[in-house]
């Protein structure tokens, strides 16, 4: 395993709280991945992307504000400014200040220079032995003509001169990515790879309850702390991409703030809240974009309505979805047949999805995740022809036909194909007047899992009927030579 943006260089925007990082940040990777408020320590992990400029890329990284650096420029002293989660974010953000190839000190021009700046500086000088490295930039000039003079009062922080830009509206920042590309060392070369084909990213979000360990495991899987984990609930408040490759496959990893009711009630006047109601909206953002979920749970801890929403709104979104039951180093008896019942229990409409118990903590089972996810992902594209789902459903139909409706006769099955793949849907087609029970729609999605696998993947179910014309069921042209029927008015959609 490696991460993808080992071999390019690491550009780190740095500065205190509230002068707009994670502005710029969106700026120059043209998203909007970071979270973005007036809120004073608004980011916690750093986030990270890649800029392309000049035929040239680099890792971009927004790292949290600092408040305090008296225990950095001090180690082992602690400052009363300072809680346990913005110690390990200015923690957090130095280590990435020893990695960088470049750097930018971002300050607030309209704000002007405050004592804070220089402290800053003062860390930078410290830590760096070239300050060649620095780009000075000031930020929120909006108006070159009234607001750029101010920049000059930054030159005392002996940094060269500023340069200045406006992250909201993108002014300047041509100028600054000219000046990063031509600092940046060249792109270091890759590793030798076989020559099979890198296929399309696999996007992969860790959801959950707040304090199940999303944050634990990610870190666990990569091997480093890339997240801060904190027992405060809410500690990550906005998705955290991390991009892998595994197998020659690529991995797009997401940790996202953990879910519950009370924070998407959250009401807006208290700025904790508000954050918080944030970071959710952003996880089900980022759900509809994913292909695969990882629920985490809290193995010690029965599971609620709140776990059950959310695997609904895994399953309405077609996502596929692996739990992962974390915290398994604190169970005392390790039974996992148990376990296993219980959780299928609670949650008896995911059955088919894979269970892992594991130990962020420990490392213990972690392993195991990847090859998973790999599994899950090919199973998800499987394509089945329709020669082989029709012998299908004849052996199903001779084995156990399908329950009789209103009428007196059995329903009959005029073709059953694939429509779609990633994710996988079928549409069965039986006669104009026929009804098919939701139970023997249960009985095929299970039958096509046993010859089939779909792994982990909600399985959807079409049934349409054929036509009805002057009291005779008819099909189209196009069904005669082997195309779609022609839909009836009512079309039913299982998911499975």
């Amino acid at each position: 395993m490696k991460n993808n943006t080992n071999n390019l260089p690491l550009v780190v925007i740095f500065g205190r709280t509230n002068v707009g990082k994670s502005t710029l940040f969106n700026c120059l990777i043209e998203e909007h991945q970071a979270l973005v408020s007036d809120i004073e320590g608004t980011t916690r992990d750093s986030n990270s992307g890649e800029v392309s400029w000049q035929k040239k890329s680099f890792k971009l990284v927004d790292t949290g504000g600092i408040i305090d650096i008296n225990h950095l420029l001090n180690p082992g002293t602690k400052s009363s400014k300072v809680d346990d989660i913005q110690s390990r974010i200015e923690e957090q953000a130095n280590a990435y200040l020893q990695k960088a190839d470049l750097i930018i000190f971002l300050v607030d021009n309209k704000a002007g220079l405050l004592p804070q700046d220089k402290q800053l500086s003062l860390l930078l000088k410290k830590v760096l032995p070239d300050l060649s490295k620095v780009i000075l930039v000031a930020n929120k000039v909006d108006s070159f003509k009234r607001d750029s003079h101010k920049a000059a009062d930054f030159n005392k922080l002996s940094l060269g001169e500023p340069v200045t830009v406006s992250a909201a509206t993108g002014s300047g920042t041509g100028d600054l990515l000219d000046l990063i590309i031509k600092k940046i060392p060249e792109q270091k070369p890759e590793e030798p790879q076989a020559e099979e084909k890198v296929e399309k990213e696999i996007k992969v979000i860790m959801i959950g309850k707040p304090n199940v360990g999303k944050s634990s495991l990610l870190n666990s899987i990569l091997g480093e702390e890339r997240v801060i984990v904190s027992p405060i609930a809410h500690t990550t408040r906005e998705p955290q991409n991390t991009f892998l490759t595994y197998k020659n496959k690529t991995i797009k990893l997401i940790d996202t703030a953990g879910i519950n009711r009370k924070g998407q009630q959250a009401q807006k006047k208290e700025d904790k809240q508000q954050l918080e109601r944030y970071g959710i909206e952003k996880s089900l953002d980022t759900l509809r974009e994913a292909d695969i979920a990882l629920l985490v749970i809290d193995v010690n801890e029965d599971l609620t309505h709140q776990d059950s929403k959310i695997v609904e709104e895994i399953v309405e979104r077609q996502k596929s979805i692996i739990i992962i039951a974390n915290k398994w180093d604190l169970i005392e008896e390790k039974d996992t047949k148990k376990q296993t019942n219980k959780i299928y229990g609670d949650l008896p409409f995911i059955q088919y999805a894979p269970i892992l118990f594991v130990s962020a903590k420990t490392g213990s089972k972690v392993n195991k995740v990847l090859d998973l996810i790999l599994t899950i992902s090919e199973q998800r594209k499987k394509e089945i022809s329709e020669s082989i789902l029709n012998t299908f459903m004849m052996k199903l139909v001779k084995l156990h036909k399908p329950p009789k409706g209103k009428g007196t006769k059995y329903p009959h099955v005029h073709k059953f194909e694939q429509l779609h793949v990633n994710p996988p849907a079928f549409e069965l087609r039986i006669g104009a007047n026929e009804n098919l029970q939701e139970s023997y729609l249960n009985f095929v999605s299970n039958k096509l899992r046993e010859k089939f696998g779909f792994l982990g993947t909600p399985i959807r179910i079409w049934i349409t009927k054929n036509r009805k014309i002057h009291g005779k069921a008819e099909m189209s042209a196009e069904s005669k030579k082997g195309k779609k029927p022609v839909r009836h008015a009512r079309r039913i959609i299982r998911y499975h």
